[in-house]
Parts: structure tokens; C-alpha cells; sequence
């Protein structure tokens, strides 16, 4: 736990100036409050006994003096509020880009097994918590030792006997406090969790809301939300069980401090054993005294949050990427776009069952290729392993003759182009999506690509041509308009390597023929991978490659295959049944 919160602590590192400054005046306001109570008894004690017209002039001093200081107290409260805030929202931004830079590094086998929601908590609820706790705790952490401290002191000073009364529920209330901040740190941890289970339901069943009105399913999806909803109350009513519970008792316990402090005080003012000015002076104190313990309740509720927030920062801040730069790698320069795969086998993270295992194959610069088969034959798995987006279990994949795994990553990427079946656009105009292949582009290119890919016409047909909002995931866009952009944008990065994931599967006859002409532009002087369902799209591949779970079953050209009358003529076949 030091370690935890050591490294916690580094994050005031590049604000040491606003967090003494915030500490400077949290301990000047804790400092002034002790003040105002012996300014009191002093006034009770002595003024009140001068001369009438010194007593006034006295009064009238001493209340200025107050007054003053109040003023600065005031300013010193938004001092801690205002600057303070800023302080914790600034580290909160530094730690969100920190654990979104990271998410960016973890690859695909991370995400498989990972749920946006729960991964959306963190950077949301989690983070706010922690900064909650690294802006008000030290502040309240002080402020209450100094008036703990101080009014303790002061007492000791006034009235030995009253101090000691005001202690002897002290051993008590700690025991109490650390018993239920137990229980409260596990009841926090869970409601951490069921929160981020309602993040991922919402975001499922908001993504996914055209199927769930398709199939008017509204009902099935709110039941579904009711349910998580409800398990949320539930984890919150053992944590409130809990927190009130421990508010209650140390509520009870302040309570029980003021009136020992009072019947003590009595007692000895009956027996004319203390002065009147001295148990108004305890009692005011008292009120100082009992500020800090709920202070302390408020750090301890924020130390919760903050911490068991952190703790889910920490773990995911530890998950190293499984697929990253080695220390020696190199850029990649000069591309040819050769690709051979050394005897490769690969099994996904957490099974011991090999999708590909020990395969071969050679793919010259500028080849076109094709890879056919039954789903589940490892088509998308294999080309997925070019651009490293997993890492082979065994062999290795050539690039130009070196090994994939010794070059820079981003410089890797840079050299391939891939398209998909499942478009993903982003929310934003039509230009922004298009320059996403080449952020620096200028408009001029970003057109150049458009009509590469046959694209241009349509856009200029919308509403705001280029500038046109094109809705989340593009859901104001076809799926043969959708393809056209995302293949636009693979024009606009202009790789040497392409890979076609079933592009066109998804599409009608017409769309599908615009898309299969821009994939053909765009596939001309490139290495190219296709994976085809539909086999009409290929037969002018130069190679076609028949995978089974067994490995590559079947090569040659669609002429040399169907004459084969093997797997690929029965699956073409099939597919014009």
C-alpha cells in the first residue's frame, strides 16, 4: 500500500507550486480558527474587566482583529476550493491521457477479452474519484491534524482535567473508524464494478439500438438494464449499510465528547474549582475539535473511492502490451511488399487449440492472393498476423526477407492498407474520415483519393458535399457508400500491402460492383491479400489459396483449381447453386 501511494503522490510532481500553495493556506485557515476561540476568552476574561473606556476600545480592536481574520479565512477556503479544484482536475486529465495512451498500446488478444464499459469506467468514474481524494485529502489531512492537535494543545493548556475528558472516548472512535473502513473498502470495490456492468450494458444496447428496434425488443433490452440497475442498488445498500453505520457512530461518538466535556465542567464549576471563561472557551474549542473527526470521515469516504479507483487504474496500467517495439527495431524503408510465411502455427490467448499450425507460403512483391475456405479455416487470422496485430505462436512472418517482429510497429503499419467487411467510420464529416489514412493530407488529396475510389460522385451529392456530419459509425451512409470511404481513406494512405477481409460480402449486386472496381484500382502495383466469401470477386487472382483447419489445401489459378475439381470447385459450385 506505501508503494501504491507513493506512486500516487508523484502525480503533484509538475504542480508543486499549486499544492504548497494550496497547503500554505489550508494550514493558515486551520491556524486562524484555533485563533478566534482565545481571542474570545480573552475578551471574557480580561477586557470585560478594564475600565469602561478602555474595555470599549479594546472591544472595538479585537473585533476589527476578528473580523480581519475571518476575511482572510474566507479567502483562504477559496483559495483550497478554486485553485485546489484546478489541481485535481489537472492531474485527472494527466492520468486520463496516461491510461488512454496505454489503452492505444494494448493489442487486439486485450480488447478480446475486454468489455468497453468496464474499460470506460475507468477512465471516467475512476479517475474523477482520484482526483477527489488527491486534491481535498492532503488539505483535509492537515487542516484536521492542526486542529486536532492545536485544540488538544490549547486545552491542555486552559484545563488539564477538561482535555482529559474531552480524549477519553478517543481509543473508542479509532477502533470503530477502522473496523468499518474495512468493510467499506470491499463494499466500494464492488460498487466500482457493478457500475462499470451498467456502462457496458448501456453502451451494448445503445450501439446495438437499430437491432434492438428492429426486432422491437425494447422491453428484453430494459429488463436486461432493470436487472444490472437493481444489482447496483443492492451492492449500494451493504456499502451505505456500512457508511451509515459509521457516520452514525461517529457522529455519536462527537456528541458524546461535547457532553462528558460539559458534565465535567459543571461538576467543577459547582465545587468553584474552574472559572466560568474557561469551560465557554473548552465548549468552543470542542466545536474544533469534533470539525476534524468529520473531516477525517469525509478523507476517509474519499479515501475509499480514490483508492480502491486507483487500484483499478494500477491494474490495468500493468497489463503489459503483448505485442510491442523491440529494443533493437528498426524502420521499415523502401518497401517492396514481399510477404513469407516460415512455418507458422498460432493459437489464440487462453486455448491450446492451433487455428494455423505450420504454415508455409510465399507471396512475391505485387502478387495478387487470394484465401478461400470454410469460416473457422483461419483466413482473417492469417492475414491479421502481417500487420502484427497478434504474434505468431511459432515460425515467423517475412517481410521483404526480415523477420515482421524486428521492425517498428508504426512503421510496419504504415506499409499496409486494409479493408474490411465491417466498415467502422467515425463520428464527423466525410473529409475528416477520408484524411484519417493520412492526417496531414490536404484537402486537395483527400478529393484525389475520393475519386480513386469512386467515391467522389456520391459525396458531392450530399447535402454538405465533403463537410457533410455523417452520424455515428456512418449511419447516414449505404454500406456501398460507407465501403467507398473506408477504401477512399486506404487510397489516401497509399501502402504497398493490402488486405481485402471479405469487402464486399456484405453488399448488393450494384454496390458491389462500384466497390469491386475501386478495390481493383486501389489493388494495382500492391501486394494484395483477399479474403473472399463471395469467389465470383477473385477469379482473376493471381493466386488463389484454399485453406482448410489442416493448412493450405489447395493453390493455383481459378482455371488450374476448378480443373482440380477438388475443395475450390465444390465451394464455387456451391456458391451458384
Amino acid at each position: 500500500m506505501t508503494k501504491t501511494l507513493k506512486r500516487l503522490a508523484g502525480y503533484y510532481k509538475p504542480y508543486k507550486g499549486l499544492f504548497f500553495s494550496d497547503m500554505f493556506f489550508a494550514i493558515l485557515g486551520a491556524g486562524i480558527t484555533l485563533v478566534i476561540p482565545l481571542l474570545v476568552r480573552y475578551i471574557t476574561s480580561t477586557v470585560v474587566y478594564l475600565p469602561s473606556d478602555k474595555s470599549t476600545d479594546m472591544i472595538v480592536k479585537l473585533g476589527i482583529f476578528m473580523i480581519v481574520l475571518v476575511l482572510i479565512e474566507a479567502f483562504c477556503n477559496f483559495y483550497i476550493a478554486y485553485y485546489g479544484h484546478i489541481m485535481g482536475a489537472s492531474i485527472e486529465r494527466d492520468m486520463r491521457n496516461e491510461i488512454f495512451s496505454h489503452y492505444q498500446k494494448l493489442s487486439f488478444a486485450f480488447y478480446d477479452n475486454q468489455k468497453v464499459g468496464h474499460l470506460l469506467s475507468r477512465i471516467t468514474a475512476d479517475l474523477f474519484d482520484i482526483s477527489e481524494l488527491l486534491h481535498h485529502g492532503p488539505e483535509d489531512l492537515v487542516i484536521s491534524i492542526i486542529k486536532f492537535v492545536g485544540a488538544f494543545g490549547i486545552l491542555m493548556f486552559i484545563n488539564v482535567r477538561l482535555a482529559l475528558a474531552a480524549f477519553l472516548f478517543i481509543p473508542f472512535l479509532i477502533l470503530y473508524a477502522v473496523y468499518f473502513n474495512k468493510k467499506m473498502k470491499r463494499a466500494f470495490r464492488e460498487n466500482r464494478a457493478r457500475i462499470a456492468d451498467i456502462n457496458t450494458q448501456i453502451e451494448d444496447s445503445l450501439s446495438g439500438i437499430r437491432v434492438v428496434k428492429s426486432f422491437a425488443n425494447e422491453k428484453v433490452e430494459m429488463k436486461k438494464f432493470r436487472q444490472g440497475n437493481e444489482r447496483f442498488v443492492n451492492s449500494k445498500k451493504l456499502s451505505y449499510k456500512y457508511m451509515g453505520t459509521y457516520n452514525s457512530g461517529m457522529g455519536a461518538f462527537t456528541t458524546l465528547i461535547t457532553i462528558s466535556v460539559l458534565l465535567t465542567g459543571a461538576f467543577y464549576l459547582t465545587k468553584g474549582e474552574m472559572p466560568v471563561e474557561d469551560l465557554v472557551t473548552v465548549l468552543l474549542y470542542i466545536n474544533n475539535f469534533t470539525d476534524p473527526v468529520k473531516k477525517l470521515i469525509t478523507f476517509t469516504e474519499q479515501f475509499q473511492n480514490g483508492y480502491s479507483g486507483y487500484s483499478r487504474f494500477l491494474e490495468i496500467m500493468a497489463v503489459a502490451p503483448d505485442i510491442q517495439d523491440a529494443l533493437d527495431a528498426e524502420e521499415v524503408s523502401d518497401v517492396k511488399g514481399a510477404i513469407d510465411f516460415e512455418n507458422v502455427s498460432f493459437a489464440y490467448e487462453g486455448t491450446q487449440e492451433k487455428v494455423l499450425s505450420h504454415v508455409n507460403l510465399k507471396v512475391k512483391a505485387g502478387e495478387y492472393v487470394a484465401l478461400v475456405g470454410s469460416s473457422g479455416a483461419g483466413k482473417t487470422t492469417l492475414c491479421s498476423l502481417i500487420p502484427r496485430f497478434y504474434d505468431v505462436t511459432e515460425g515467423r512472418v517475412l517481410l521483404d526477407g526480415e523477420d515482421i517482429r524486428e521492425l517498428k510497429l508504426q512503421s510496419l503499419r504504415n506499409q499496409i492498407g486494409i479493408v474490411q467487411q465491417d466498415v467502422y467510420l467515425f463520428a464527423g464529416t466525410v473529409m475528416e474520415n477520408i484524411r484519417y489514412g493520412k492526417p496531414d493530407a490536404t484537402d486537395e488529396e483527400v478529393i484525389r483519393a475520393a475519386k480513386a475510389a469512386n467515391a467522389h460522385e456520391f459525396i458531392m451529392e450530399l447535402e454538405q458535399g465533403y463537410d457533410t456530419d455523417i452520424g455515428q459509425r456512418g449511419v447516414k451512409l449505404s454500406g456501398g457508400q460507407k465501403q467507398r470511404l473506408s477504401i477512399a481513406r486506404v487510397f489516401l494512405k497509399n501502402p504497398p500491402i493490402l488486405i481485402f477481409d471479405e469487402a464486399t460480402s456484405a453488399l448488393d449486386n450494384e454496390s458491389e460492383k462500384i466497390v469491386q472496381q475501386s478495390l481493383e484500382n486501389l489493388a494495382k502495383d500492391r501486394t494484395t491479400f483477399v479474403i473472399a466469401h463471395r469467389l465470383s470477386t477473385i477469379r482473376k487472382a493471381q493466386r488463389i489459396l484454399v485453406l482448410t483447419e489442416d493448412g493450405i489445401a489447395e493453390e493455383g489459378t481459378h482455371e488450374e483449381l476448378m480443373k482440380k475439381n477438388g475443395i475450390y470447385s465444390s465451394l464455387y459450385k456451391l456458391s451458384f447453386a
